[in-house]
């Protein structure tokens, strides 16, 4: 009988976590004889899992909070996603050696394209926030070209590290530049925390972008963020941030599994019905 492919992802804490729901149903759909489990890592327990990976029976698996920057600096190789964001969401054993990936830049454009083709073509884009999610973000618009990006943080010296990491096409400002910066951009990103459960409020106001914008929020609890619904009513495109979640968690199955698996509205269903249940 064929060895079964089992993968992982592990955090601190990880209950939280919706991808063994999203690979679950994947493996179910496909008829794969596979796993995917949660497993809370605690930051000194790192190193000896990740050195243990192949002698428990795993092909890969998936990293979140804390451990993104540590298996950074621990894998033998990484892709170059990954080295431009600084931090890894993907792991998989390569004759022996540990590699890793990041997929957000990826689902970042997935979900975009699914929901707003066209977009990078729209016109100057906003970036809200200036952290790692931002990192990944600013890859996946230099990827497709994107001519104007301007990165807006509270703390303007934040934004002045990605511009100056990213170069060409990447400009820094703080929070007071948004109304002006707003004008002609054809998409806003928010990468803040700002209108999460437990930290409403708004991280621009949307009145100030043009009719053809589109807005976007990497929050996904709740769906619909402030900040979008706020766009919503002003008539301008949205799109939510669970796409970017199914769409990241592609690549890394694919690699485990040896299947590409499709992000399909049952799988939306699923996980949108899981964030009723559990915020």
């Amino acid at each position: 009988m064929a060895e079964m492919n089992k993968a992982f992802v592990i955090g601190h804490p990880i209950a939280h976590s919706r991808s063994p729901k999203i690979h679950g149903h994947w493996l179910k759909t496909y008829g794969i004889a596979g796993s995917y489990e949660a497993i809370d890592v605690a930051p000194a327990d790192l190193p000896a899992f990740l050195s243990a990976l192949a002698e428990r029976g795993f092909s890969g698996g998936n990293v979140t909070i804390p451990h993104k920057e540590d298996v950074f600096a621990t894998v033998k190789r990484r892709d170059a996603a990954a080295e431009q964001i600084g931090a890894i969401n993907t792991l998989w054993l390569e004759n022996g050696e540990l590699c890793g990936g990041n997929t957000d830049a990826h689902g970042f454009a997935a979900n975009l394209d699914e929901h707003a083709p066209g977009w990078a073509s729209n016109g100057p884009v906003l970036v809200l926030g200036a952290g790692g999610a931002a990192r990944a973000i600013i890859h996946a618009l230099k990827e497709r070209n994107v001519g104007d990006i301007r990165v807006v943080n509270r703390t303007k010296a934040r934004a002045e590290e990605l511009r100056d990491q990213f170069g060409a096409s990447v400009s820094a400002h703080g929070s007071e530049a948004i109304a002006e910066l707003s004008a002609d951009a054809g998409l806003l990103i928010n990468t803040t925390a700002l209108g999460m459960h437990g930290n409403e409020g708004l991280p621009a106001d949307p009145a100030g972008l043009p009719a053809h914008a589109v807005v976007t929020d990497i929050v996904y609890v709740p769906l619909e963020t402030p900040l979008l619904a706020a766009a919503r009513l002003r008539g301008l495109k949205t799109v939510d941030g669970l796409g970017m979640l199914l769409h990241q968690a592609v690549p890394g199955f694919e690699r485990w599994f040896g299947k590409r698996p499709e992000v399909t509205p049952e799988l939306r269903a699923i996980i949108v019905a899981d964030l009723g249940a559990r915020p």
